[in-house]
C-alpha cells in the first residue's frame, strides 16, 4: 500500500491527540520513510508524545506490579517474580515493586502524572526516594505541592525539588535522614563491558570520605613526577586500590578470584572471552595477563565437547570433593538473573515442591538469598541430572538456566560428535 506524505493528514506540530498519536505510529511502522517525510517540529512532537505514551504504560505496569505485591502479602519473593518476568536484577526490581506500593498508597498525584503523560517512571522514583523517609501526612503535602513544580522538569530537578520539599516540612526529619543514610552505608561493585570496574563507597560519613580523598590526592601528588606518565585521576584511582588491598599502598594482598578459560586461549591459539566468575566475559589477553600472575594457581577442567559444560576436575592442591566440582561447573548462583560467584554459595539439592520433605539429588549452587527463596510457598526448584535448573515462580511461570559452557563458541563445530568420545577439551 502507497502511503501519503505525512503533512496531508497530520499538520505540523498537531501530534498531541490520543486519536492521531496511534495513526501515526502505524504510518511510522508500515513505512519507515514516513519519518524522513516529517519536518523538525513534527518529529520532536513525535519524540514528546511517544514518551508521554511510555508513561502511561509504565503507570499501568507500576498498578500490576503493586497488585501483584499485595496477592504476595508483600513479601520480598514478589520481586523475585518481576526480576524474573522482566529480566531485570532482583535489586532494580525490589527498587520498582517499593517504588509501585509509593505511588499507589502515597503519592496518588505523581502517579496521576503519569497516567497524564507528565512523569516517566525514572522521574517517579527520585520523588519515592526522595519521600520515603516522610510520614503519611507529610508526604500527602509534598506530593500536592510537587504537581506544578514536577512537568517538565529533568530527574536532577525533580531530585532537588522532592528533596527540597521533604525538607521543609519536616526539618528535623530531614535530619535524622542522614542518620538513616548512614546505616545503609555499603561497598559496591559494578562491572562494565570494557572487562573494567566501578568500585564505590555508597553513604559514607562526609568528613571521613573529605579525609579519604585527601589522603589519596596527597600520595597520587607525590608520585606525579616529571617522568610519571600517568594523570592525576590515574594516579588516584591507582593509590586507592592499593590502598585498599593493602592497607599501605604498596604491595597487593593475596586474595582469590576465579577465572574460567579454554586451554586454546589460554596458549593464545584462539581469542575467545574468558569468564571472570561474577563479572562475565573478558578479553582474552586480560585472562592472560591475570594468569601470569607470581601466586596464579591454575586448576585443569575436563569438559564435554559437546557442550563445553564442565565434566571433570583434576584436583592439584587437595582432595577434590563433590561441592568444589559444582562450583566449577556452575561458576555462579544457578537462579536466573543472578551472577554472585559460585565460590561465593552454597551447594545445595533443591528441595522439592512447597520446600519440604527430603531434598532431590541433583545438587547446584545458590547464594543465601536464593537458597531462602527455595523455601517460599508456591517456589519449585528442580535439578536435572545434566545440571539444569528449573524454577517454577507461584504464578506458574517456569525459568530455566544451564550450566555454563567454557567455550560457547565451539558449540555448533562439535554438535556432530558422540557424546562422551575421547576428544576431550582441557581448560585452565
Amino acid at each position: 500500500m502507497t502511503s501519503q506524505p505525512l503533512g496531508k493528514f497530520i499538520p505540523a506540530g498537531s501530534l498531541t491527540t490520543e486519536e492521531e498519536l496511534p495513526f501515526v505510529l502505524r504510518s511510522v511502522r508500515n513505512d519507515p520513510n514516513t519519518l524522513q517525510r516529517m519536518k523538525d517540529d513534527q518529529i520532536i512532537d513525535l519524540i514528546r508524545d511517544t514518551d508521554a505514551e511510555i508513561s502511561k504504560l509504565q503507570a499501568l505496569q507500576l498498578r500490576a506490579i503493586a497488585d501483584l505485591s499485595v496477592r504476595r502479602r508483600r513479601a520480598p519473593s514478589a520481586s523475585s517474580e518481576v526480576a524474573l518476568a522482566l529480566s531485570i536484577t532482583e535489586h532494580r526490581a525490589s527498587a520498582i515493586v517499593s517504588a509501585a506500593n509509593a505511588l499507589i498508597a502515597r503519592l496518588p498525584c505523581m502517579l496521576n502524572l503519569m497516567d497524564d503523560g507528565q512523569l516517566d517512571l525514572y522521574r517517579a522514583m527520585k520523588v519515592t526516594d526522595a519521600t520515603a523517609w516522610l510520614s503519611g501526612d507529610h508526604v500527602r503535602v509534598v506530593d500536592e505541592t510537587l504537581v506544578d513544580r514536577v512537568p517538565g522538569r529533568n530527574a536532577t530537578q525533580v531530585r532537588r525539588a522532592a528533596t527540597y520539599a521533604a525538607a521543609q516540612i519536616d526539618p528535623e526529619g530531614a535530619a535524622l535522614r542522614t542518620e538513616r543514610k548512614f546505616v545503609e552505608r555499603r561497598f559496591a561493585l559494578h562491572h562494565q563491558d570494557s572487562g573494567l570496574t566501578h568500585l564505590s563507597v555508597n553513604n559514607a560519613p562526609t568528613e571521613k570520605a573529605t579525609a579519604a580523598y585527601a589522603r589519596v590526592d596527597q600520595a597520587a601528588r607525590a608520585l606525579k613526577t616529571p617522568d610519571e606518565p600517568r594523570t592525576l585521576d590515574q594516579l588516584r584511582a591507582d593509590v586507592a586500590i592499593d590502598l585498599l588491598l593493602s592497607g599501605t599502598g604498596g604491595p597487593s594482598a593475596r586474595t582469590e578470584v576465579f577465572l574460567h578459560i579454554d586451554l586454546a586461549t589460554y596458549v593464545g591459539i584462539n581469542q575467545s572471552p574468558a569468564a571472570l566468575a561474577g563479572r562475565g566475559p573478558i578479553a582474552a589477553a586480560l585472562a592472560r595477563h591475570l594468569l601470569g600472575g607470581a601466586n596464579t594457581t591454575l586448576r585443569r577442567v575436563l569438559t564435554d565437547p559437546r557442550t563445553g559444560h564442565a565434566a571433570e576436575l583434576s584436583p592439584t592442591r587437595y582432595q577434590l570433593e563433590q561441592d568444589e566440582f559444582i562450583r566449577v561447573r556452575d561458576q555462579e548462583c544457578r537462579q536466573p538473573g543472578c551472577t554472585r560467584p559460585a565460590q561465593n554459595c552454597g551447594v545445595k539439592a533443591a528441595p522439592p515442591q512447597g520446600g519440604t520433605g527430603e531434598a532431590s539429588d541433583e545438587p547446584a549452587t545458590f547464594c543465601s538469598r536464593h537458597s531462602k527463596l527455595q523455601g517460599q510457598p508456591g517456589w519449585d526448584y528442580k535439578v536435572t541430572p545434566d545440571g539444569t535448573v528449573n524454577v517454577t515462580t507461584p504464578s506458574g511461570q517456569v525459568h530455566s538456566t544451564k550450566p555454563p559452557s567454557v567455550h560457547p563458541g565451539r558449540r555448533r563445530a562439535n554438535q556432530l560428535r558422540k557424546p562422551w568420545d575421547d576428544r576431550r577439551s582441557a581448560s585452565a
